[in-house]
């Protein structure tokens, strides 16, 4: 694969694209496609893919990693993550594995070795703009991204994402760290998953985790998942939060969506296939054996070929699982045959026939490990306990079940637990230990798998703002304080050019035109400030305009009706995709695949470098070391097709650059002296005109600043306000003298909240004396009282019949006290201990007479006699 084979492949698509999209329009409105940039970008990664099936993986991981150049005004920094790190974090990981999951892994070395002269290296990428700012002013950095890309596990590469990763990095003016994790098939889980926990320790070194916010998109995203559960599980410190875009997060494929068709996705429903190569697909227990004949042939010519019979042997039996997985079993072969050969089987019913599927599936993992909830998070028993997530998924795309599933089962894990098969003691001790996890679902209608990544279509520039305004909130949420991000209404513009066949704002009837019910109703725009999570979550729908909607009610959505039980169990539908188009790889590249063989007979005569008894997977490289051999990389070249793949992403945020240095550009100064423009109308004229004028003209709220401020409105806290909540309350929580959160307030004797009181003038919980502006008045519930109560007067203003009296009613029509207690007791909420002395003093008012008790007598006063003059009736 190179630039002019892949343009020669491509080019057609995008002709007859450009001519079907003008030619049969009407299939394509209401829906992404209607954009002529959506539709020609949808088709041509379409068409990549399918043009690298029919190339090795090694091809494909080749010119995807390619190196891409990267526009001036973006700074780009390499840096080599120590050793240490590597070695923590493996320490990390084989704790979080334990016992069990080291033993179906293979062991606990294998996955740390890596090529000679090959450390693990990342990147650091920043807007330049920024990155002088933050020089100049010496303040250190608060707002860094740890990006994983996808790729399926096994291509691209931090390159190939780059365009990406400066946009996010300029829309919330943030660091960018880009971590070159290792790819399967060469380097299987958890390779990768090391890495990327290293990249985090990494940046635990220089930065407070509240500083952070992960980030991926497919499989980075489910990377990125595993890294959140593993530190949760090992106490680590948790970043701010986390961005997951198109999550692959079930490599069973288990859910609805995966078995229907998905014309609106460019990933092959039918799975991954390649063409053969020493690297992928490895031998299965019947090639091994057939192999390993030839071996042995070979080696002792005299006694012909020993004879070696597969016996499959079930490892795992259950009547009532339809999905079993059978151990290929080798008499007399050697222990190491798990490093040779894909030795699990699939057993699956298709129409009504037992089929085993003997070839490795998944080039992440082998069959065995594709149920691990680090494999699958899907199948973790609890996502709860993790920071705020933002979960991204189109509507079109065929992953998006398990997507949807995934955002509801991180904000009720009782409600979603995993089948009874991957449940015990432990994970039910986890599920009771971990609270639910806050979660913005955003579902994006008809978009594709990934959309971010066709970043010049509109729907994705939507997206990015969104992505920077839930970034934005989470690290103003920990680090409680405010984060100034672009406002870029007026600089990156969201326009539509001559191809968009629908027109900038035209919403087409029976999309954004919705009905009149609350739950479809127009609710906000993409990069709207968060509104208040309910039950822990965000539910949103997004048309491709931006507009968001209330997405529908989980009893409606697919996913969220699956039994629990058949998630992580393989379905007839994929699986018979799959097995139909391994058929016709088989038949296409059959002479390809002997040679491979020969190859790997070669290979396997003259002997491999183990690991001391571990038995890596049969693809891992690790497993196919040489003896003889050194396994360096080859040196990356140049790519003109990535490059200009990049420039197209990357235009959009050049103009809007551009356009921010024109806004940001100091103008010229002239003198300009009385002199000039004679006859002109004076100052005072004009001054007069504006008054008149100011009158009529309605103020308007929009400022012209190009930065908005992001901070966290308590979005997440548990929302104790209700039509039903007295003013006096509201008016005490708006003036910060209540706590805003029930569980951090106290409780009086009677059940009455306690407004926390600082003696601190400057403190946001100061609550004033008792006292009006002359020192004397007193206020009761906010409003100021003209007279005394319970103590002498000072002033004849202030005096009162019942001055000097004790007292025991407030002289409020509803007491303060009582309003916040009888709402406490209404809304059941749990206190502490009760203590008198927390009440604050509350002025009080004129008692009603009680049983023996008498009311003062009333004085009498006797005026001065007065002749008034009066009027003679007659």
């Amino acid at each position: 694969m190179n630039t002019a084979t892949v343009s020669m492949a491509v080019t057609p698509t995008v002709l007859s694209t450009f001519l079907s999209h003008y030619l049969n329009r009407k299939p394509l409105r209401e829906r992404p496609t209607a954009h002529l940039s959506y539709d020609e970008g949808l088709h041509l990664v379409r068409s990549f893919l399918s043009f690298a099936a029919q190339h090795t993986v090694e091809d494909i991981q080749a010119f995807t990693s390619q190196w891409v150049p990267h526009p001036q005004w973006v700074k780009v920094k390499d840096v080599d993550i120590p050793d240490e790190l590597l070695l923590e974090s493996a320490k990390t990981l084989q704790e979080q594995l334990g016992p069990e999951g080291i033993r179906k892994v293979g062991g606990k070395n294998w996955w740390q070795w890596r090529r000679p002269e090959s450390p693990l290296k990342a990147e650091w990428i920043e807007m330049k703009s920024d990155y002088n700012e933050r020089k100049k002013s010496g303040d250190p950095c608060k707002r860094v991204m740890l990006y994983v890309h996808g790729g399926g596990y096994y291509f691209g590469s931090v390159d190939e994402h780059r365009y990406q990763m400066q946009r996010h990095a300029r829309k919330l003016k943030a660091r960018v760290f880009a971590p070159k994790y290792r790819l399967a098939p060469q380097f299987p889980f958890p390779c990768g998953l090391q890495d990327c926990l290293a990249a985090y320790m990494f940046l635990l070194q220089t930065q407070d985790p509240s500083t952070i916010i992960l980030a991926g998109d497919s499989a980075g995203a489910g990377m990125v998942l595993s890294t959140l559960v593993t530190l949760r599980d090992r106490g680590l410190p948790l970043p701010a939060g986390a961005i997951l875009i198109s999550p692959w997060v079930d490599l069973s494929h288990s859910f609805p969506s995966c078995s229907g068709d998905c014309p609106l996705d460019y990933i092959p429903s039918n799975g991954f296939h390649h063409k053969p190569s020493a690297s992928w697909p490895p031998l299965n227990a019947d090639q091994y054996a057939d192999l390993q004949g030839q071996v042995s042939k070979k080696k002792n010519p005299a006694g012909g070929p020993k004879t070696t019979n597969v016996v499959p042997t079930e490892t795992r039996k259950d009547a009532d699982d339809p999905n079993k997985l059978v151990d290929a079993k080798i008499p007399d072969a050697e222990s190491g045959i798990k490093s040779r050969a894909e030795t699990t089987y699939l057993s699956i019913q298709i129409d009504g026939k037992e089929v085993l599927l003997k070839d490795q599936i998944q080039m992440y993992a082998t069959n065995e490990l594709l149920s691990h909830p680090l494999v699958s998070p899907i199948l973790q028993p609890t996502l709860g306990g993790l920071p705020p997530l933002l979960i991204m998924t189109g509507g079109g795309e065929i992953l998006r079940d398990e997507q949807i599933y995934l955002a509801h089962k991180c904000a009720d894990p009782e409600k979603y637990l995993p089948g009874a098969a991957h449940m015990s003691e432990a994970a039910r001790e986890q599920v009771e230990r971990f609270k639910p996890t806050d979660v913005q679902l955003q579902v994006w209608d008809d978009l594709c798998h990934v959309a971010p990544t066709l970043s010049f279509t509109r729907p994705a520039k939507y997206m990015y703002r969104s992505i920077a305004q839930f970034g934005a909130w989470a690290l103003a949420r920990a680090q409680k304080t405010e984060i100034e991000i672009m406002d870029d209404d007026q600089i990156s513009v969201i326009s539509s050019s001559a191809s968009d066949s629908d027109g900038p704002q035209v919403q087409s009837k029976g999309e954004d035109e919705q009905p009149a019910f609350e739950e479809n109703a127009q609710v906000g725009i993409a990069g709207d400030p968060l509104p208040p999570f309910k039950n822990h979550m965000i539910r949103q729908r997004v048309s491709r305009h931006g507009v968001i909607r209330h997405l529908e009610s989980a009893s409606e959505l697919p996913a969220c009706v699956l039994d629990p039980n058949e998630v992580g169990v393989i379905k007839q539908g994929p699986v018979k995709k799959w097995l139909e188009a391994r058929r016709q790889w088989d038949s296409r590249f059959e002479a390809t695949r002997v040679k491979v063989h020969k190859k790997r007979l070669k290979e396997m005569l003259a002997g491999y470098q183990g690991f001391d008894g571990e038995t890596p997977p049969p693809s891992a490289l690790a497993a196919r070391r040489k003896v003889d051999g050194e396994l360096a990389l080859k040196k990356r070249k140049k790519s003109m097709g990535m490059a200009l793949w990049s420039l197209w992403g990357s235009k959009h945020d050049e103009m809007t650059v551009q356009r921010e240095e024109e806004t940001s550009r100091v103008p010229e100064v002239k003198i300009a002296t009385n002199a000039e423009g004679q006859n002109a109308r004076s100052p005072s004229d004009l001054e007069m005109q504006t008054r008149d004028l100011a009158v009529e003209r309605p103020a308007h709220g929009r400022t012209h600043s190009r930065t908005k401020i992001v901070k966290d409105e308590n979005q997440t806290s548990t929302d104790w306000e209700g039509a039903n909540t007295p003013i006096a309350i509201l008016m005490a929580k708006r003036e910060g003298k209540i706590p805003v959160n029930l569980e951090d307030a106290d409780v009086d004797a009677e059940g009455g909240l306690i407004p926390p009181q600082s003696a601190d003038s400057l403190s946001p919980n100061y609550v004033p004396p008792s006292t009006g502006v002359a020192g004397k008045r007193p206020i009761v519930g906010g409003i100021a009282v003209p007279f005394s109560l319970g103590k002498d007067a000072d002033t004849a203003s202030m005096l009162t019949l019942t001055s000097a009296m004790d007292q025991s009613r407030v002289a409020s029509p509803t007491s303060f006290g009582t309003e916040l207690a009888a709402t406490k007791s209404n809304m059941d909420v749990a206190g502490g201990g009760l203590d008198d002395k927390s009440l604050p003093a509350t002025p009080l008012a004129t008692p009603l007479a009680t049983e023996g008790e008498q009311r003062p007598p009333l004085e009498t006063f006797v005026t001065a006699q007065e002749e008034l003059p009066r009027v003679q009736v007659n």
